[in-house]
């Protein structure tokens, strides 16, 4: 089945920020279906007018689509680039064909998209990113030590799991990549580039990460820099 002359020739925007893990998520598949998004960022606290007149909520990604309306949320961009992308990429499509399979695949993104970014993700970026770049009216100011040592102590237990979905399975969700991969891979790439995770723990967790590490869809991340905030000192490298 062959793509449309009108979805080769589509125009991507992609509201993000780059130490959101959903917008991650959202650049990932995009990447991994070779498409080519506009990137602006945006800092949802400030509640820019045009930012709400797309999405009210002010929650990040959010992809437009030539001059179509908003996509609001990493799940739900997944889903339409699965139906619009992922359909015509065959054996590189990001979605089982099986319904079972689907299931687990959607299970474990929304895991990784929601429970581990309300669990631990983003505590962590909001205390030791976002605070230093608000404003004191939109919530800037020291960062919370009792909410950074709850959120440690959740990742201990998201990395347990990770850990024991790699070590059981080809991938997360099963014998091929997927969705559920990317979801995983994009929250902890922000982890890790803030030195939050301890891979010498979980063998089998590091070695799924490093074949997502490898891919060419995860290369911008790693030459990415948060302006006052550099990685630890591995986030670069492939084998670490």
């Amino acid at each position: 089945m062959r793509r449309s002359r009108k979805a080769i020739s589509a125009m991507l925007r992609l509201h993000h920020h780059p130490m959101s893990a959903a917008s991650r998520f959202a650049r990932l598949i995009l990447g991994e279906y070779g498409e080519r998004a506009e990137l602006v960022e945006e800092k949802p606290w400030e509640r820019r007018r045009e930012f709400l007149a797309l999405n009210p909520a002010a929650t990040l990604p959010v992809l437009i689509e030539d001059d179509g309306p908003p996509i609001v949320g990493g799940l739900v961009i997944a889903e339409y680039l699965d139906e619009t992308r992922g359909i015509y990429q065959r054996d590189r499509r990001l979605m089982a064909e099986k319904p079972i399979e689907r299931a687990e695949i959607r299970r474990l993104s929304e895991w990784f998209v929601n429970k581990l970014e309300s669990e631990v993700t983003r505590y962590l970026v909001r205390e030791r990113v976002f605070k230093l770049d608000m404003k004191v009216e939109h919530g800037g100011g020291p960062p919370d030590a009792s909410a950074i040592r709850a959120a440690r102590a959740n990742l201990k237990n998201h990395m347990r799991y990770i850990g024991w979905l790699a070590e059981s399975r080809d991938w997360l969700a099963g014998p091929r990549i997927s969705q559920a991969d990317l979801a995983a891979a994009s929250a902890l790439s922000v982890l890790d580039y803030l030195g939050e995770v301890d891979w010498d723990r979980e063998g089998a967790a590091k070695d799924w990460y490093q074949r997502l590490k490898s891919r060419p869809s995860f290369r911008p991340f790693l030459a990415e820099r948060i302006r006052g905030i550099p990685p630890v000192a591995h986030y670069a490298e492939l084998d670490f």
